[in-house]
């Protein structure tokens, strides 16, 4: 992995690149572990590499551990309410636990995101490529164990300073107050690290 190559780091890559994509990497590895309850510990193994991948990039985050924690616990509960025989008083106890993981889930968020606006994830952190970066984090932290019924269909968007970051799933777009946009998109890997880059828009 790459926790220790700031310093010397490809042109381009930043520790918020890398931590976004780690995080999306992250969502992407559940999802391949399946929802079977016997593949909890390929679930676990994607949880640890992702708070690994946070103590490189932003360094230690109890609040950022705890959101992955609560997400792999919830991802167990609910698994196990689908496709196990659970007691009716047991299912009704895990399902006040599930809105109670939510409600700390929804608070955890804008502590998170206020920690990695306070942190140099970028070498140039009044680029675009660095607000991108930021607002994509965001939006990343927003869906972040969030259930189908509360994503919403639109393309997520969010404000960093007078820019607004929308993210499309495929790329992204950064819009400035005075009308201009950038085109942008992520690029690289774990390994060599990952970043944001944008382009000036037609």
């Amino acid at each position: 992995m790459v926790l220790g190559m700031w310093g010397c780091s490809t042109a381009g890559v930043s520790r918020g690149g890398t931590l976004l994509y780690a995080l999306n990497q992250y969502q992407i590895d559940i999802q391949r572990a399946g929802n079977q309850t016997s593949n909890w510990p390929a679930r676990q193994q994607a949880a640890g590499e992702f708070k690994t991948m946070i103590t490189g990039m932003v360094g230690a985050s109890p609040e950022f551990y705890r959101l992955v924690d609560l997400d792999l616990r919830k991802r167990e509960f609910i698994i196990t309410l689908r496709q196990t025989n659970v007691p009716p008083e047991r299912a009704k106890e895990m399902t006040d636990e599930l809105a109670q993981m939510d409600e700390e889930i929804a608070a955890l968020r804008p502590v998170i995101k206020t920690q990695l606006s306070a942190l140099r994830l970028h070498e140039q952190p009044d680029g675009i490529d660095a607000i991108a970066t930021l607002g994509l984090l965001g939006i990343a932290l927003d869906g972040f164990s969030a259930t189908a019924s509360n994503r919403g269909t639109e393309s997520p968007s969010t404000r960093v300073g007078k820019y607004l970051v929308s993210d499309y799933g495929g790329f992204a777009s950064v819009r400035a107050a005075s009308g201009q946009t950038f085109r942008c998109n992520t690029f690289g890997n774990l390994d060599d690290g990952a970043g944001v880059k944008c382009e000036p828009g037609n």
